[in-house]
């Protein structure tokens, strides 16, 4: 049995079938990262973000689909002279977002090439204001200046340049041997220097050594003769006491005392003419019984100066010459005071 279709049943279905293609024409899913710009009938109206969105069909349609990713640009190598007057070699990296895409998409013509002709430019502008010293050792100066100046100058555009990086800066060959040579005659200069100052410091470390070294030992110098001196005062003091003690014994009679006395003083001469190093002859009273005899004249000398009675000539049963018990009279010269300068004999 053949199919009737009527002609409302065919209007219908062709109705049903522009409802469907005009609702998928509506329907418009925008992938992540994007944002798309809705023009009606060539006018700007809104931006589609991420996700399903509807649009008027027919009236309305996508205009521009921007990217709202951070996008890198390589910037072409190019030639800059400096300040001094020095070629170099620059390339660089641009980092930029887009924020509106509105004014991203109908603010400027063709968004990347802007952005790279626009950095170019401040490169040669900037690092044409520096020396070259100051281009090869301040790169984050020059970064920072060149990201304020092309941030300003897109954000009329949408855009935000986040960063921008110079890569490379190559000087020319002869200019790179000069500064090789340059930096090895600074290197030997700060070497001069710094063995210059270290000698110097040496020598005025040894200045001051020298310096306390002869402090002390005046200092060890003065100490010693302070010592000496009191020393010498002590056995000043000592010898004057003796002497008194001596004196104030003979004053009162004792002649035991200067026997003493004069017996010390005597062998302390002849110890001193032993240890003399000049070569001599000397005939002298050695013997104990001489030296006792010496001793005895000046008890005999001592006895007459305090009135005391005088010994016979020959007294004692001795020899002639000799006082009681044999000992020599100093009247005889041969006591050990006889004789100027001449040797004496026993």
């Amino acid at each position: 049995m053949p199919l009737d279709i009527s002609g409302f049943s065919i209007f219908v279905l062709v109705v049903v079938v522009l409802a469907v293609v005009l609702v998928l024409m509506g329907v418009k899913p925008v992938t992540q990262g994007y944002e798309w710009t809705v023009e009606r009938f060539g006018r700007y109206t809104r931006t589609l973000p991420p996700g399903i969105n509807w649009i008027v069909p027919i009236v309305d349609r996508i205009g521009a689909k921007m990217n709202m990713m951070e996008t890198v640009l390589d910037v072409p190598s190019q030639e800059v002279i400096t300040r001094d007057n020095a070629v170099v070699q620059v390339d660089g990296v641009v980092f930029s977002q887009v924020l509106d895409a509105a004014r991203a998409a109908y603010e400027v013509r063709d968004l990347e090439r802007a952005i790279l002709n626009l950095t170019m430019t401040n490169i040669r502008t900037v690092m044409g204001s520096m020396d070259l010293d100051e281009l090869l050792s301040q790169r984050d100066k020059i970064n920072a200046q060149l990201l304020n100046v092309v941030d300003d100058a897109t954000e009329p555009w949408g855009i935000k340049v986040t960063r921008i990086e110079i890569k490379d800066i190559t000087p020319p060959r002869d200019l790179v041997d000069s500064m090789a040579r340059q930096m090895k005659a600074e290197r030997e200069k700060r070497a001069l220097v710094l063995e210059a100052e270290g000698e110097r410091q040496a020598e005025i470390l040894r200045a001051e050594g020298d310096k306390r070294s002869q402090i002390l030992s005046a200092e060890g110098r003065r100490e010693a003769a302070f010592r000496d001196a009191e020393a010498r005062e002590r056995e000043a003091e000592a010898e004057a006491k003796a002497t008194t003690m001596v004196s104030e014994s003979i004053a009162s009679g004792n002649v035991t005392a200067i026997n003493y006395f004069v017996a010390q003083r005597y062998v302390d001469a002849l110890g001193k003419f032993a240890d003399s190093p000049n070569q001599k002859i000397l005939f002298l009273p050695l013997e104990a019984s001489s030296v006792i005899g010496a001793i005895g004249g000046v008890a005999e000398i001592a006895k007459e100066a305090f009135g005391g009675p005088r010994p016979p000539a020959n007294g004692g049963g001795g020899p002639a010459g000799t006082g009681g018990g044999g000992r020599p009279t100093p009247t005889q010269g041969q006591g050990p005071w006889s004789g100027g300068g001449g040797a004496m004999a026993e």
